[in-house]
């Protein structure tokens, strides 16, 4: 399983990140955002949560 990436993280590729556990795993009704490349990560629902690229 990959390593989520850290909200606030910019300069990503684009397309659609879900919110995930800090060591991955799915969470209760994740958030689902859609980034262009080179836009920053947004904050999660908890604190020590991460993004998957989809």
């Amino acid at each position: 399983m990959a390593k989520p990436i850290k909200p606030g993280t910019d300069n990503k590729p684009g397309g659609t990140y879900v919110e995930v556990g800090p060591k991955g795993g799915k969470v209760d009704r994740p958030r689902i955002v859609h980034i262009d490349p080179g836009d920053r990560l947004p904050p999660t629902k908890e604190p020590g949560n991460g993004w998957i690229k989809k």
